[in-house]
Order: structure tokens, then C-alpha cells, then sequence
């Protein structure tokens, strides 16, 4: 009786993560090809970025009215001080990494996104060893040289290279390695209370609305103001079906965040590494049946050396973890193209969180 007791809840967890997988696999290969699908008759993505931190900002508010409801306890609110001090940085860097890497679907396609984004743990791990989240190690100036090594590769003689997309892709890697390392920062600070995933994107979206609408306004604004498609409509068909699929774009990148922190709160962090780095090899292959990306075989030899790089540092993170002993903060990012900070937190007061409820993850995931 025990043991076949112990193979249900065995088959249960298998299955319940992999439910939680392919949920995550949903959202995020869905949000890449979103983007670049709506960007090829719809060029204002600064404006679809700016709407989706609307409706984030509006879910994330639902949420947490249900949840105090349901735990009858007040969620956390900032003071303006801390709020502008402290979030401010990281909400700018946050808006400047989505508002550049959507931007750039209009140049890249999906496959060159997708490898790019994927060194955004390069920048991350700079950045970490500047603000001394990580220690300098041999083992990291391999994960940078692997990284590196493999963009370089991905890139050289790319029949389908833009260079200001890349560009534009790249300098959002560059900003994201800021911003997550801002967000860990931001997230060790206890006192803020900003380890629940959705009081953090509940904070982060109206400055990252602030923070996003000069560029907007500079490189979009005229340009959004004089289109038939919104301000200068004739069919307000056409207008609601614009409006409704921008709409849609946002519950994919709420449902992003939230299927991430499913994930972790239910397996662990690097479960969702791993699930991480085969969904990048998912969206790599959908890429080139779908829409045609052509990746020779350097460029693929280029991916799996980045992606070698990319799991030596999980690797060392797992060994890292089992070797660590009582409760610390989590320390350095686990990275891939768009899960490049995992945290795993104690929220002061949630005795009753369910299961590994109290490990949080923060993603702004795009």
C-alpha cells in the first residue's frame, strides 16, 4: 500500500510539472512569436509595450485584491521615499530592456532574437561581479568566454543579420544584465516586503510606464498620432480589433511572469532553468519551420556553445546551493533568454503558503 501510494504522488508531481512546462513553454514561445508576428503590420512597439504595462500593472492590481481577500491580510504599499529611490532604477531598466527587445522585432528575426537574448546572462554576470553578487572564479570566465564564443559564432556570416536590430537586441541584454541585477538588489532588501512576485510587478509598471513614454513619445508619437489604425481611425472595427490583439499581448506577458513563478513555487529554480534552455531550442526549431529563419550549421554550433556556457552556470549554481548550508539569499542569477534572475525568498509571515509557495520569482519576461 505504501509503495503504490508512493508511485501516485510520484506520477502526480511528474505530471503536474510537466503541466506547469509546457504552461510556461505556452506563454513565453508565444509572447516571441506574438511580437514578431503583430510587428509586421504594426510598427509601434514602444506603444505595444506601454499598453502591455497597462494591463500587467491592471492584473496585477485584480490580484492582489483577491489574494488579501482570500488571506485577509494587507498587501505591501511603499512609501514614495523608498518607492522612488529604490524601485525607480530598476523599473527604468526594466522598461528600457522590454521597450529595446520588443523594438527590435522589426529589424531581427525570431532565431536571432532568441540567441541574442540568450547572453543576456553574460551581462548578468558582469554585472554581478561590479556590484559583488558573485565572486571571480575561473569557472565564470568560462561561462563568459562559452557565451561569447557562441554569439559570435551564431552571428558570423548570418544570411538574415541586421545590424540595427542586433544592435537594438543586444543593447537590451546589455540594460537587462542592469536591471536584474538592480531587481536582486532590490529584492534582498527584506524591509521592502517585494519578494511576492506580483506585489513587485504591481510596484515596477507605473514607473516603467514613466520611464518608456519619452522614448515613445520622441520615436513614436508623431508618427502613432497621424496612423489610421488608432487616433486617425475610420473603421472602429478595425480600431477594437487592434486594441483587443494589443490586449491580448498583455495577458500573455501577466500570464509570463505568472507561469513562471508557478513553475518554481511548485519544482524549483533550476527545474525552470532547464525547462528554460530546452524552450530556446523549441523556439529556435518552431523559427525555422515556421517562419523560414535560416540557421546554418555554424550558427547552430554557435547556440550550443552558448548554451554549454549557459549550463555550466546552472551547474555550478546547483553544486553551489547543495554545498550552502541555512537559510541566505540567493546570490547571482540563473539565467536564460528570458528568465535571468531566479530568487528564492521567505516572505516575513506566510506560514500557511502553500507547499514551496514561499520560493518567489520575479520576471518581467519578454
Amino acid at each position: 500500500m505504501g509503495r503504490w501510494t508512493f508511485g501516485l504522488t510520484f506520477i502526480w508531481k511528474v505530471m503536474l510539472t510537466l503541466g506547469l512546462v509546457l504552461l510556461y513553454y505556452c506563454f513565453s514561445i508565444g509572447i516571441t512569436f506574438y511580437n514578431k508576428w503583430l510587428m509586421k503590420s504594426f510598427h509601434f512597439p514602444l506603444f505595444m509595450t506601454l499598453l502591455h504595462l497597462v494591463v500587467i500593472f491592471l492584473f496585477s492590481a485584480l490580484s492582489r485584491v483577491l489574494t488579501q481577500c482570500c488571506h485577509q491580510r494587507p498587501r505591501v504599499v511603499l512609501s514614495w521615499a523608498d518607492y522612488l529611490q529604490r524601485v525607480a532604477p530598476t523599473a527604468l531598466a526594466t522598461a528600457l530592456d522590454v521597450g529595446l527587445s520588443n523594438w527590435s522585432f522589426l529589424y531581427i528575426t525570431v532565431s536571432l532574437y532568441t540567441m541574442t537574448k540568450s547572453s543576456a546572462v553574460l551581462f548578468i554576470l558582469i554585472f554581478s561581479l561590479i556590484f559583488k553578487l558573485e565572486e571571480l572564479r575561473a569557472a565564470l570566465v568560462l561561462v563568459v568566454l562559452l557565451i561569447a564564443g557562441g554569439l559570435f559564432m551564431f552571428t558570423y556570416k548570418s544570411t538574415q543579420f541586421n545590424g540595427e536590430g542586433f544592435a537594438l537586441v543586444l543593447g537590451a541584454s546589455f540594460i537587462g544584465g542592469i536591471r536584474w541585477t538592480l531587481t536582486q538588489i532590490l529584492l534582498q532588501k527584506a524591509e521592502l516586503g517585494l519578494q511576492n512576485p506580483i506585489d513587485t510587478m504591481y510596484h515596477l509598471q507605473p514607473l516603467m510606464f514613466l520611464g518608456l513614454f519619452p522614448l515613445f513619445a520622441v520615436f513614436e508619437g508623431l508618427h502613432l498620432s497621424t496612423s489610421e489604425k488608432i487616433f486617425r481611425f475610420q473603421d472602429p472595427g478595425l480600431l477594437l480589433g487592434v486594441l483587443g490583439t494589443l490586449f491580448f499581448g498583455g495577458i500573455l506577458a501577466f500570464g509570463l511572469g505568472f507561469s513562471e513563478f508557478l513553475l518554481v513555487s511548485r519544482t524549483s529554480s533550476l527545474t525552470l532553468s532547464i525547462a528554460g534552455i530546452f524552450k530556446e531550442v523549441c523556439t529556435l526549431l518552431l523559427a525555422a519551420h515556421l517562419l523560414g529563419d535560416q540557421i546554418s550549421l555554424l550558427n547552430w554550433l554557435g547556440f550550443a556553445l552558448c548554451l554549454s556556457g549557459i549550463s555550466l552556470h546552472i551547474t555550478l549554481k546547483a553544486l553551489n546551493s547543495k554545498g550552502e548550508s541555512g537559510p541566505k539569499p540567493h546570490k547571482g542569477p540563473v539565467s536564460s533568454s528570458d528568465l535571468e534572475l531566479l530568487l528564492r525568498n521567505r516572505e516575513p509571515g506566510d506560514e500557511e503558503d502553500e507547499d514551496e509557495g514561499e520560493k518567489y520569482f520575479v520576471a518581467q519576461g519578454q
